[in-house]
């Protein structure tokens, strides 16, 4: 679930939340952050939030990975369920 969190939830909130951020400090050091928030760019925090998503989704699958061997798909072993796991491949393959 953390994972999860770390690569699909937080690319998606980010831009959005950098955004809030910057709008609040701004409005500290004397602006109007109420019209700054109601202008809010939807479109483009959207777009900025799918796109990290987008490059942390890939940089997973091209930094991670299962490695070498055979998965075994989740199955029922005397009465329990075994979940799935990666076996490592024979050496003489």
């Amino acid at each position: 679930m953390l994972r999860v969190m770390i690569s699909v939830v937080l690319p998606l909130v980010l831009p959005t939340a950098l955004y809030g951020i910057w709008a609040l400090a701004f409005n500290r050091q004397g602006g109007t952050a109420d019209a700054t928030l109601r202008a809010l760019p939807w479109a483009w925090l959207a777009v900025a939030g799918v796109g990290l998503a987008a490059i942390v989704l890939v940089a997973v699958v091209q930094i991670g990975g299962l490695g070498e061997g055979i998965y075994v798909a989740p199955h029922v072993e005397n009465g329990t369920i075994v979940p799935g796991h990666v076996v490592p491949a024979p050496a003489n393959q």
